[in-house]
């Protein structure tokens, strides 16, 4: 069943609806609903979660507040696609405590891994915003990817060299002053 896109109050709803009905651990925001509420973007299809270490009572809250809150909500995380990133517990930034349970975005240097290498063109905005908006640095998004490449085998749907290829071609339009008007985040190697 479709429902309908979610805003920033939307998502900020659905926290407090969790943060009420749910018992402890932390709740991971990734994608759309990190987009929306730090705010380059104005809505999202789909509010994608991590649950680690999962709250009491989690899946019940989840499927009820879908049904009150009118929202599709999506158990994915950049660790579901790419490895995990060291340290991505630690670099996720602290969104709001409802009850007993935290809020975090998702590391946004796993979200912005994951984007490039998805390459879709709603990523490329979204790569970009991290980075304007200072939530990622390019030597340390370069740095990130070569912490994981190694493990890339693990991963099948990956081909390593394009990925490096889509990485090395996102900081190198990142970089550039005109902001890069080409398409190598969605088209390099």
């Amino acid at each position: 069943m479709s429902r309908g896109p979610s805003n920033s109050r939307k998502v900020h709803d659905f926290l407090q609806f969790l943060g009420a009905h749910t018992q402890g651990g932390r709740i991971y925001l990734t994608g759309g609903a990190s987009a929306v509420i730090v705010g380059w973007r104005d809505l999202t299809v789909d509010v994608d979660l991590k649950l680690d270490p999962e709250p009491a009572g989690a899946f019940a809250c989840i499927a009820q507040a879908k049904e009150v809150l009118d929202m599709n909500v999506e158990l994915a995380a950049p660790d579901d696609f790419i490895p995990a990133l060291p340290g991505w517990r630690e670099r996720s930034k602290f969104i709001v405590r409802h009850g007993t349970t935290d809020f975090f975005h998702y590391d946004f240097y796993a979200q912005a891994l994951a984007k490039i290498a998805r390459g879709y063109g709603p990523d490329r905005s979204d790569v970009e915003a991290m980075h304007r908006l200072g939530l990622v640095e390019l030597e340390t998004l370069l740095a990130m990817f070569e912490a994981i490449e190694p493990e890339l085998e693990r991963y099948p749907a990956i081909d390593p060299p394009r990925f490096r290829g889509k990485v090395e071609a996102a900081v190198a339009w990142l970089t550039d002053d005109n902001g890069g008007n080409d398409d190598n985040l969605a088209h390099s190697p």
